[in-house]
């Protein structure tokens, strides 16, 4: 990489979740790194270094506009890596993308938009590859407790067979960046059949659609259903981002879990009558919140009440939340591993603006300790077990446990206040998605 001015810049500095990240790289980054905020007004990004303190005042204040190709070009040449939280990414993102991959930047983000994570597949992974640039996307609580998670129970067990990530415990606000972004997905679904079939496609962000394996019907979970070993399930509202970035690291490295991988997301609620009428709620909520937002008319009566974009939850809130995850799998001689993976704060907000502010402090200052790939990649194959390392560092969770005793949890760990766990997903007053009719859930990371 040629010399850049900057080690770091964070485009999107001034919206909710940008002044989250900013907060965590001034308390995160080590001493002399360069970092630049980026964003369209220099007075609303300089009162968000101001708010920082000393260790900030020398931090440049870049413009920059996704509706400018010239900024664009000229933000991705100033730095080593580059965080954006500026979306919805498919309405906006694909510039920034582009101009890092030809100016060999590396990039992460906050994506869940499985729509924009294709189109930059296809829009710029051959020159990210010919560059040398890292484009890492889904670098917040979508998606890196399930692509992490799964690549540390590869690391410690070795192949993969069955595999699925249960939710056991989830608090967390709405974040009205993240509902733009589902309306945003939503609406070009109904209008573009092309658009339905890559997000019904459960491969659709594979390098190679025609080499991956058939394992049957892959779709994720639109009812409870009963597994023997792992009780009631319910439809996880992100597994659908989620699984296809997970099944991209797997054939990004050649298939290194193993072709007879097949992997699943779900809300684990435990076995007997309560686990299932508390799986049977989830969906029931799901289905309404899915119906309203297919529906044009209903789409845009919930911009009405659900949270904006830039608004968030309090910092007591955000303090309040957490989540608790744990990937199960089963290896080629019949036994069973599981690794949990959990943080304090809220996922969307506290822990999101941990693992991206790592995750853009790792591409531009820890080259030289990352796995020998570029292009448009996954935090498991871009960042790989560094960035891990680094989460642990900051406070998460990602922990071998025993499958048999999926609720024992050492003292200490940063799950749930008081060290107290609960087996299912925590209501959370707060959530609008209840006064909807839908127990509760956490719609993940925040955006500008």
């Amino acid at each position: 990489m040629t010399t850049r001015d900057l080690d770091v810049v964070l485009f999107g500095a001034t919206g909710f979740t940008g002044r989250l990240v900013a907060e965590q790289l001034a308390l995160r980054a080590p001493s002399g790194t360069r970092i630049g905020l980026a964003g369209r007004s220099l007075a609303r990004l300089g009162a968000v270094r101001d708010s920082l303190g000393e260790v900030a005042a020398d931090w440049p204040l870049l413009l920059a506009d996704v509706s400018d190709p010239v900024t664009m070009n000229r933000l991705a040449r100033s730095t080593r890596a580059l965080a954006s939280t500026v979306g919805p990414y498919l309405a906006s993102g694909i510039p920034l993308v582009e101009a890092c991959a030809r100016a060999g930047t590396h990039y992460t983000d906050l994506t869940g938009e499985v729509l924009f994570m294709r189109a930059s597949i296809d829009a710029a992974d051959v020159a990210a590859r010919a560059s040398g640039a890292r484009i890492v996307h889904a670098c917040g609580f979508d998606s890196i407790p399930s692509d992490l998670g799964v690549l540390v129970l590869h690391d410690a067990v070795g192949a993969l067979g069955s595999t699925t990530l249960l939710v056991r415990d989830l608090r967390g606000g709405y974040s009205g960046g993240t509902i733009a972004s589902l309306r945003e997905q939503m609406a070009a679904a109904a209008a573009d059949p092309a658009a339905r079939q890559t997000l019904t496609d459960p491969y659709s962000l594979s390098p190679d659609r025609s080499a991956e394996p058939d394992h049957g019907d892959e779709a994720d979970l639109t009812t409870p259903v009963h597994d023997p070993e792992l009780g009631w399930l319910a439809p996880f509202i992100m597994a659908s981002a989620n699984t296809r970035v997970v099944r991209r690291s797997n054939a990004l490295t050649g298939f290194g879990y193993s072709r007879e991988f097949h992997y699943r997301e779900a809300m684990g609620f435990g076995d007997g009558i309560s686990g299932r009428a508390r799986a049977t709620g989830i969906t029931a909520g799901l289905g309404t919140l899915y119906a309203a937002m297919g529906f044009g008319p209903t789409r845009a009566g919930l911009g009405m009440v659900l949270p904006k974009q830039g608004e968030g939850p309090s910092a007591e809130d955000r303090a309040a939340g957490h989540f608790r995850m744990e990937v199960h799998a089963a290896t080629a001689d019949g036994s069973r591993h599981m690794v949990e993976v959990g943080a304090q704060g809220d996922p969307g907000y506290a822990a999101t603006s941990l693992m991206l502010a790592e995750s853009v402090l790792l591409a531009a200052l820890g080259e030289e300790t990352l796995p020998d790939r570029a292009g448009v990649l996954t935090p498991a194959t871009g960042l790989g077990m560094p960035l891990v390392e680094r989460l642990r560092a900051g406070g998460m969770t990602f922990r071998l446990g025993d499958p048999d005793s999926p609720d024992a949890q050492e003292p200490g760990d940063p799950v749930h206040p008081g060290g107290q766990v609960d087996s299912g997903v925590q209501v959370d007053s707060g959530d609008p998605a209840q006064r909807a009719g839908e127990p509760s859930r956490s719609m993940g990371p925040g955006r500008a």
